[in-house]
């Protein structure tokens, strides 16, 4: 399994509303991010992720994370969206996802989600929430995980620290509070994921 996208580098704009999102989405990708996921309990995100794919379906891995149900998955599938993130692992939701042919990277704590995600057909694995369990953690979790699963640290990681998670197997991360924050500017946002992808660079050398 190979991760769609040159880097692996999550950008999480949860909170963002429909008037901000295109600006936002459009900082982190010039910055170099081409997957940005606007989670669920964002305002009025039935406008925001179809405006973005729309605007950059075409550059980017776009789509919905804090996704629960199959019936979300149906109704993201009609906007467009290539990408689902989940919290939790829904083997149902994942199944949906997979079979519009969607990207899908479920939330997962321990050995037994990582495996019911996986027969599920997801494609990668977000560790979640990734400071509360540490980089000794994942790498002993990666133990057991086919070699071939993209692993994502989600939770927790801020550009100083980004080189532990993939030190301890991590292909990349999910960058959520770190990179963005409901109500901060546009020129925030570019810092910092501008920041995140000099971390990143730095870290794979």
């Amino acid at each position: 399994m190979q991760w769609q996208t040159n880097l692996p580098l999550i950008a999480i704009l949860r909170g963002i509303t429909p008037d901000e999102a295109l600006a936002h989405v459009g900082a982190v990708i010039d910055a170099g991010f081409d997957a940005v996921e606007i989670p669920l309990n964002s305002p009025e995100w039935e406008k925001s992720i179809p405006a973005v794919v729309d605007a950059f379906g075409d550059r980017a891995l776009i789509g919905a994370g804090t996704v629960l149900k199959p019936e979300q998955v149906d109704q993201l599938a009609k906007m467009g969206c290539k990408l689902i993130v989940t919290p939790n692992i829904n083997p149902e939701v994942i199944r949906r996802a997979v079979g519009y042919g969607m990207t899908v990277c479920p939330g997962c704590a321990t050995a037994t989600e990582a495996f019911t995600a996986l027969d599920a057909g997801a494609q990668s694995l977000k560790i979640f929430p990734s400071s509360a369990f540490g980089p000794d953690y994942i790498k002993a979790l990666k133990a057991v995980l086919p070699a071939s699963v993209p692993v994502f640290a989600v939770g927790g990681v801020t550009p100083e620290n980004l080189a532990q998670w993939m030190n301890a197997g991590c292909v990349g991360a999910g960058l959520g509070s770190d990179l963005y924050r409901a109500g901060q500017s546009v020129e925030r946002t570019a810092q910092q994921a501008a920041a995140f992808v000099k971390a990143y660079r730095e870290a794979v050398k």
